[in-house]
């Protein structure tokens, strides 16, 4: 009897035992940047579900609970990468030598900027409109900031740092590069709130530059990443969910280019926005058609690595945020074309969001509790990507 009420005292107090494990003086618990991906997967179902051009007046509460939600995240990881960084400061460093998590230091930015769209989408109404603007432009300004930094710092470290083999590439590659896509999203989102004139053109043509280096650099590495799976196939592990990366930059680029369009018309001289807005289907279009390519072929990768008895891993989130952005890209399709065929894609790519959010949901939770996720990955034999010699 007494073991059955102290067993389960025990349960009860879970968190107690996970608090203590992380921030024990012995503990080899740790957070990374990898971590902030949950935050990107969560904060972009509230932002699609602001976007759905079907719909969405029906889903402001549930958006406005998921933003909550993306918000205590983006907070409670912030504060543990600060007691990291003072209390084990060989953590971090050693995540930014390390050549495989080195790449998701593009993470924390897009968490940033995927709250702060949150934030002007359905934030304003808990917060006031004037709080959630301020908001908005703090958490661009460092998400971009960052992200610019890691859009640079990562891949210099990969050409000169780091020892990639021909079967290196990986749908990680490109969180370092797709931050600034971000930022020429929420930037396109606050150009009507930047002062009228020679500002405003600023900020929009800084958020479409932005916009070529994230796509230019992510085309690059996507075209790597087929030729490793044409020439070396898939390893069949936890790496496998990280091809769904590859439509993070596209459907993020469709959703620039959309919401550029929208603000050109009270930007730009009329030629030029009438250009603009021509070059969100232009673009669009035939951006969706790889996109359902790359869907497809990531279905089926992913089920045959799942029949090969995948382990979950934290990678998982990475069928989250990229599926979110194809739900706003071709939701912003949808608007410039008015067909009915892009709305119900756009409601297609939504479900499966919230499927996929579902389930690295709760496998985050489970692997949370029981502490494994939280552990420093083991080193694998024969490592695809190393540091160089000096």
């Amino acid at each position: 009897m007494n073991s059955t009420l102290k067993n389960t005292h025990a349960k009860g107090l879970w968190w107690k035992r996970f608090f203590y494990n992380v921030t024990g003086a012995n503990s080899d618990y740790e957070v990374g940047p990898n971590w902030f991906a949950s935050v990107m997967g969560t904060g972009i179902i509230a932002n699609a579900s602001a976007s759905l051009p079907l719909f969405s007046s029906h889903l402001t509460v549930f958006a406005l609970v998921v933003w909550c939600l993306a918000c205590s995240m983006l907070l409670g990881l912030l504060l543990a990468t600060v007691f990291f960084l003072f209390h084990r400061k060989n953590v971090w460093i050693r995540h930014f030598q390390d050549p495989m998590m080195a790449q998701f230091y593009g993470a924390p930015p897009m968490a940033a900027l995927t709250v702060a769209g949150g934030t002007l989408l359905v934030g304003h109404h808990l917060i006031g409109w004037d709080l959630a603007l301020n908001i908005a432009w703090i958490l661009w300004l460092l998400g971009t900031i960052t992200g610019f930094g890691s859009a640079v710092i990562i891949p210099y470290r990969l050409f000169t740092v780091f020892k990639v083999r021909p079967d290196s590439a990986f749908g990680g590659w490109l969180m370092p590069v797709v931050p600034p896509m971000v930022s020429a999203t929420i930037g396109a989102m606050l150009v009507p709130y930047a002062p009228a004139g020679l500002p405003r053109q600023t900020l929009f043509y800084l958020c479409f530059s932005q916009f070529g280096l994230s796509m230019l650099a992510g085309l690059i590495i996507i075209a790597m990443i087929w030729s490793r799976l044409a020439h070396h196939g898939t390893s069949g592990t936890s790496r496998v969910p990280t091809l769904w990366i590859v439509l993070g930059p596209l459907g993020q680029s469709m959703t620039a280019a959309g919401i550029l369009g929208i603000v050109a018309q009270d930007t730009l001289p009329a030629k030029l926005a009438f250009g603009f807005e021509l070059f969100a289907v232009f673009y669009s279009v035939p951006v969706f058609g790889y996109v359902l390519l790359w869907t497809c072929l990531a279905i089926l990768l992913t089920l045959r690595a799942h029949r090969r008895n995948m382990q979950f891993a934290l990678t998982y989130w990475a069928f989250t945020f990229p599926v979110g952005t194809c739900v706003t890209g071709t939701a912003q399709l949808a608007h410039h074309t008015g067909l009915p065929f892009f709305a119900w894609a756009s409601i297609l790519f939504y479900l499966g969001l919230l499927a996929a959010w579902v389930v690295a949901a709760f496998g985050t939770t489970k692997g949370m509790i029981t502490g494994h996720l939280l552990k420093p990955p083991a080193a694998a034999p024969g490592p695809i990507i190393s540091v160089k010699e000096p």
